[in-house]
């Protein structure tokens, strides 16, 4: 299966060029991109992010493998798994709270600090030493997708005084370099651990420097900045809560956002057990799953942009919809005594390309559906079912040996049913809504949705 790995990868390669150079044709010019100001700001931002980013990318291809490789089974793979997601959704809630509080910056440098013992933990064989390790991967996710981001738009805006409407400028160059770089991480963990023969430690061996140099850059490149948010955080939730059951339109993307992203959750620890034993390049098909996020995403610029005849919400409904005959077509391809590890894998790519038009749509459909100022802690409520669904399939679908797999695909193929109905219902809801129509002007804000646009990195760093 290595020959026929490899070459999916050049030739999406191939594609993903094409289509990003279609996707460019259809957006307008850029009117910040000549100040010099901004792009040496910009610049020096995206040095630290970067290589914040690298370090988290790295870590992607060889987690389940690494815990394989020191011989722990399925469920407790799953168990590992669980304290991440259930540190990240935990902790996740309050660190946009304590970065306010306590400073954007300090909050950076923990991130640097926190992840690097994280990191460390994976040379361990002990589990509850693995535990602790997940733990804090999970709350360093979480401050690497609101300090940093927080950081900046503070700067952006009460320091330099930059227009707000070139913040989706930034939010859209870091999207596109962020896929360039977890491409590269795939290949370069792929081979450090396996050409090189250092093992599934290796490729987080190799994020500890780079997060020691993002750690230093900022605490002694970066300038101190605080929220000036008043309200407690038990009002907010509340206030959060309140909106959400007043607001069909807020409870329909609350549902389609938790039942498809809880697949991907499930995806994220499923998809090494059911390739490995066929042998593949981890490193190489996980660089592939990225590409064919870029390849959607394009996709999502190209049929909403350029033509401008669908709008967000019928894309969505086209990536349930794909994403709906991934996880069917993978029912059939891990049957038991009947797996068929190459149709799973370009299910996968199916998966993925599906999530690139997905995180785009959701975005979008976030920032004209739900209220700013209650928007944080609404998407904080989103995540408990999404968490909740997650952590329920792991922990329980893998009790049966023998056709947990099978199990959770089934599970998976149910979920993303309903929520394909909740889109439906969305469609008709929404039918003669203009305010959720894509015009051409838009096409900076389905760039770059700032938490919205980059959440998909933190849910696919630790696939």
């Amino acid at each position: 299966m290595e020959g026929f790995v490899c070459i999916i990868f050049f030739f999406l390669s191939a594609l993903c060029v094409g289509m990003e150079i279609m996707a460019r044709k259809a957006k307008p010019p850029e009117i910040s991109a000549s100040n010099p100001i901004f792009l040496k700001f910009q610049t020096d931002y995206f040095k630290v992010y970067f290589l914040a980013l690298l370090a988290d990318w790295l870590q992607g291809p060889y987690l389940y493998k690494l815990y394989s490789h020191y011989g722990f089974e399925e469920s407790q793979i799953a168990v590992l798994y669980v304290c991440g997601f259930a540190s990240s959704v935990i902790f996740g809630t309050g660190t946009g709270v304590l970065a306010d509080r306590y400073g954007r910056k300090r909050l950076c440098v923990c991130f640097a600090v926190v992840y690097s013992i994280s990191c460390l933990t994976k040379l361990s064989r002990h589990y509850g030493v693995l535990i602790l390790g997940r733990v804090l991967g999970g709350i360093s996710t979480s401050l690497l997708f609101t300090a940093f981001e927080s950081w900046y738009v503070y700067e952006h805006i009460e320091t330099h005084d930059f227009p707000p409407e070139w913040l989706p400028v930034t939010f859209s160059r870091a999207t596109f370099w962020n896929g360039i770089l977890a491409i590269g991480a795939g290949i370069a963990a792929n081979v450090f651990a396996g050409l090189f023969n250092y093992g599934p430690v290796a490729p987080f061996v190799m994020a500890i420097p780079l997060l020691i140099a993002s750690g230093v850059l900022v605490s002694t490149k970066w300038n101190e900045n605080y929220g000036t948010r008043q309200m407690r955080f038990s009002k907010l939730c509340i206030e959060g809560l309140r909106e959400i059951v007043r607001s069909k339109r807020i409870v329909l993307i609350g549902a389609i956002q938790s039942l498809f992203e809880s697949c991907m959750y499930i995806f994220v620890f499923i998809w090494t057990p059911v390739l490995d034993p066929s042998g593949p390049p981890l490193g190489v098909v996980f660089s592939s799953f990225m590409i064919c996020i870029m390849i959607g995403s394009s996709l999502f610029h190209i049929l909403t942009t350029k033509h401008a005849r669908l709008q967000a919400v019928h894309v969505l409904a086209i990536s349930v919809l794909l994403a709906l005959t991934s996880m069917v077509s993978c029912i059939k391809s891990t049957h038991p005594h009947h797996e068929n590890p190459t149709v799973s894998f370009l299910a996968f790519l199916l998966l993925e390309l599906a999530c690139g038009m997905y995180f785009p749509c959701m975005g979008y459909l976030r920032t004209r559906i739900i209220p700013e100022k209650n928007r944080a802690s609404i998407v904080n409520w989103f995540r408990v079912p999404l968490n909740s669904i997650a952590c329920i399939g792991l922990m329980y679908l893998h009790n049966d040996d023998v056709l947990g797999t099978h199990k959770i695909f089934i599970i998976c193929s149910l979920l993303l049913m309903i929520a394909m109905l909740c889109v439906l219902q969305l469609c008709i809801f929404i039918k003669n809504d203009d305010s959720l129509r894509i015009h051409i002007v838009d096409t900076e804000t389905l760039n770059g949705n700032g938490v919205q646009g980059m959440e998909r990195d933190s849910l696919m760093s630790k696939i």
